[in-house]
């Protein structure tokens, strides 16, 4: 059964905790000097909040597995959505052990599709979502007539020419 997730940047975890369990009517499960997080059942959301990020507010949203058919399920739905998909793979993040992608919507706005394999001691690093943030439009065909299909920044993701071999606009006929 899959869970929506919710990252949010704050500046201090300790007002943030207690307005949040509050909010929830529950503690959080995780709680760091920089992180915090709840796994609520009603509604089913893994929401987790953090000190680390760029800005305040939403940073991201994801859709955490139990499974790894549902991981692949969703991986699957990614590479539907007509979006530049950045495959992490296994990974440290957020004091656990997870498998996850990484996707934009149009606005720019991340999600994660991830699995959860077990817990870290370390917060773990900070992925570079640019690429996929700066893709402002959906991928484009080589012969689309408007704009170029590709970026330079988008040589890493998954699906993408690298930018060397990054295509151009056609003329219109």
């Amino acid at each position: 059964m899959k869970r929506l997730h919710v990252h949010v940047g704050v500046e201090s975890i300790d007002a943030s905790v207690q307005f949040y369990s509050a909010l929830f009517a529950a503690e959080p499960v995780v709680v760091k000097d920089d992180y915090a997080k709840w796994m609520l059942e009603d509604p089913r959301v893994n929401f987790a909040i953090s000190t680390r990020g760029s800005q305040l507010g939403t940073d991201h949203f994801g859709i955490q597995v139990e499974s790894q058919d549902e991981l692949q399920e969703v991986y699957g739905r990614l590479r539907q959505a007509g979006r530049p998909v950045l495959e992490e793979g296994e990974t440290t993040c957020c004091y656990a052990q997870s498998e996850k992608a990484w996707i934009a919507d149009p606005q720019g706005v991340p999600w994660e599709a991830f699995l959860t394999m077990g817990a870290s001691t370390i917060y773990g690093g900070d992925l570079d979502l640019a690429s996929i943030r700066t893709a402002a439009s959906p991928i484009r065909s080589p012969t689309a007539k408007e704009g170029a299909c590709c970026t330079p920044e988008l040589s890493k993701v998954v699906g993408q020419a690298s930018s060397s071999a990054c295509c151009t606009p056609t003329q219109a006929a």
